[in-house]
């Protein structure tokens, strides 16, 4: 692999399985854009799906593709931008983060405050946990089952908990177990059958179930388990990014159970940036901690290793960060 370091550069997915780096021009701001030094991006599940390589998937992906966890510095702004002077940390959700430099809007960045000066900011990923939660609508009073305890699952868990709610985690790792607790959940459930696993909830909770399920694996079985979980009259939330097509679901139970459900993915992109603000905010207050969650930092030249550590979850991993200088 050609030595690229400290010139502007992006990995680049080339194949299933395979990246590789290449030089890059940082294109001047426009206007009403920012041109921001990447100083790191978070690694998705969502990234999984095109790095197996589907039949659908066209390679090579564009230099930086699928990188929409940054955070950096404003180095050039555009004539209409007001604001944001260069030397301005901000995060943003982009489309190619695993880079050196992106140019965005100015309208699409979060300044971040002095109080995350030595932190990472992976701010997309911390918003989709907030508004999540906010769609959950969940009060002090709710027993409430969170199924997948990684990322997202962990800061529910500890909004949850913040909120007074009693938490029910549920997950296949001991490691994601025991995170849980460290998180605030009152009780783990190892997610090994499926019936055990709804006859621990039924005896939790006194054969109520639970008035709010978060699904947020993304998988069929966790969401078939999660809706047998809701009580009647309560609300099923999918966080999990289901990417592996259709879905079946049991209509009967979900009609006789007049369950609400509802799609926590938001595509309104002041309800995502909104999000991101009040997850910025709430780490700064002290309010969210990811940092336990920040399991290994990679270089922009090890973004293949990363997203494999993604995949296949080895020891305690829960996220990986990229380092793009």
């Amino acid at each position: 692999m050609p030595d690229h370091q400290g010139q502007p550069r992006a990995a680049r997915v080339i194949a299933p399985g395979q990246t590789d780096i290449v030089p890059m021009v940082p294109r001047d701001p426009g206007p009403s854009e920012v041109r921001i030094a990447i100083e790191g991006c978070g690694v998705c599940a969502s990234n999984l799906g095109p790095w197996a390589g589907p039949e659908w998937q066209q390679f090579p992906l564009p230099p930086g593709g699928l990188g929409h966890e940054a955070w950096g510095v404003i180095e050039a702004i555009g004539d209409e931008v007001h604001g944001l002077p260069p030397g301005t940390r901000v995060a943003f959700a982009g489309q190619h983060g695993f880079a050196t430099h992106e140019t965005v809007p100015a309208a699409d960045v979060i300044v971040l405050p002095d109080e995350l000066a030595d932190m990472p900011v992976p701010a997309e990923p911390l918003g989709c946990a907030v508004n999540i939660f906010r769609r959950a609508a969940i009060s002090g009073a709710d027993t409430v089952a969170i199924i997948g305890i990684g990322f997202l699952g962990a800061l529910l868990v500890q909004q949850a908990s913040q909120a007074g709610a009693r938490v029910i985690a549920i997950s296949r790792r001991d490691s994601s177990l025991e995170l849980a607790r460290r998180m605030g959940a009152d009780h783990t459930i190892a997610m090994e059958d499926h019936w055990q696993v709804i006859d621990h909830v039924k005896t939790l909770t006194d054969d109520h179930m639970c008035p709010v399920v978060i699904e947020v694996v993304g998988k069929q079985w966790p969401l078939d388990l999660a809706a047998e979980l809701v009580c009647e009259g309560g609300r099923l939330v999918i966080g999990g990014y289901h990417q592996d097509g259709p879905r079946q679901v049991n209509m009967q139970m979900w009609n006789w159970k007049g369950m609400d459900v509802i799609n926590a993915h938001e595509r309104d992109p002041q309800v995502i940036r909104r999000g991101m603000r009040d997850a910025v905010r709430a780490v700064a207050g002290g309010l969210l901690d990811p940092m336990p969650l920040y399991s290994a930092t990679y270089p922009l030249e090890g973004l293949a290793a990363a997203l494999d550590a993604t995949r296949d979850k080895p020891g305690r991993f829960v996220k990986a960060l990229i380092a793009c200088k």
